[in-house]
């Protein structure tokens, strides 16, 4: 990679996260965390707005910003990859968002790089979702973002019924079902719960706070911790 392109994908990897250590920027670059340094220290000296230091992390002083972003081929077809796979498995309001900002992007390519994106012999049949179950899915996703209260009534794997008053933390996606991931109030731990398998749901008034131990940044936590001891 030339250096002037290093640069150029060391500030988009910056700017495109709250916090950038050395370390992740050397290993996303596959280059010494010596030279990220060199090269974050000739960007400072350049007037890009990065603040941080060695052994700390980088990030982008608000407010930066660089001209509009010509992809490559490869990339583009990669968006149409993405879109393609994920829009039979999104829920309709995400799905159809998807399709137009991938219509938005192709419609500024120059003709070659667009007819190569378009012609992308990759394709995901929407087959096997359960409709009911894709209908849920904005309602439980516009839940965790507005931090709502859920009641669920739910029948576990074993048939057993139960109501339950959840915090959603997020829905996750596991090659055939969604799941949604929530701090259960009666069991007062974290829960996951087959979208497909939710039989009643409400979304509440009440709304939730972030509190430690109960957040999804806690679930994750938890988890690395269970593999790794597994």
């Amino acid at each position: 990679m030339r250096r002037a392109d290093r640069l150029f994908q060391l500030v988009q990897l910056i700017r495109g996260r709250r916090l950038s250590t050395a370390e992740f920027l050397a290993q996303r670059l596959e280059v010494s965390a010596r030279t990220v340094y060199r090269d974050v220290a000739d960007l400072q000296a350049q007037g890009v707005p990065i603040e941080g230091e060695a052994g700390v992390g980088y990030r982008m002083r608000a407010g930066f910003d660089l001209p509009p972003l010509m992809f490559t081929t490869e990339e583009a077809q990669a968006l149409v990859a993405s879109v393609r796979l994920a829009q039979p498995r999104l829920d309709e309001t995400l799905a159809g968002q998807a399709d137009a900002a991938l219509s938005k992007i192709l419609a500024v390519l120059p003709s070659a790089a667009r007819a190569a994106a378009e012609s992308l012999a990759l394709y995901a049949p929407p087959v096997g979702m359960d409709p009911v179950a894709r209908a849920r899915l904005e309602p439980l996703r516009r839940a965790a973002e507005a931090r709502r209260m859920l009641w669920l009534r739910y029948r576990d794997l074993k048939d057993a019924v139960s109501e339950r008053q959840v915090r959603p933390l997020g829905c996750f996606y596991w090659s055939d079902v969604w799941t949604l991931a929530a701090w259960c109030e009666a069991r007062n731990d974290f829960r996951n719960f087959r979208v497909d398998r939710i039989l009643e749901m409400t979304v509440l008034d009440q709304r939730f706070r972030d509190e430690p131990g109960r957040t999804l940044a806690d679930l994750f936590r938890a988890v690395e911790a269970d593999r790794r001891t597994n």
